[in-house]
């Protein structure tokens, strides 16, 4: 797994809309430092980042990196019940693999 990658994901999952504007910046940056494509392996490692609501944004560009992956198969097992809404967007836009 690349650095840039090590480095987001070892702050764990995003923030959410609550949390002060540097730790959003913050995590925004190291995102940015990602180069895509990412590894299939650093996109279920990313997949693991997502917090409880879009973090004004930063949801999304966590999403559209993780489908950078190459492969037929979702980053994700497919999501349960209680799973956030951004793992269940995940899966919904790679289908279930099939």
């Amino acid at each position: 797994m690349r650095p840039e990658v090590r480095t987001f994901t070892a702050d764990g999952p995003l923030p959410d809309q609550d949390a002060d504007e540097e730790e959003i910046a913050r995590r925004a940056e190291q995102l940015e430092a990602v180069p895509a494509p990412v590894t299939p392996e650093e996109a279920r490692a990313l997949a693991a980042c997502f917090g409880p609501d879009d973090c004004y944004g930063v949801a999304w560009s966590l999403l559209h990196l993780v489908e950078t992956a190459p492969g037929p198969v979702p980053p994700v097992t497919r999501p349960g019940p209680d799973a956030g809404d951004w793992r269940h967007t995940l899966w919904n836009r790679w289908g279930d693999g099939s």
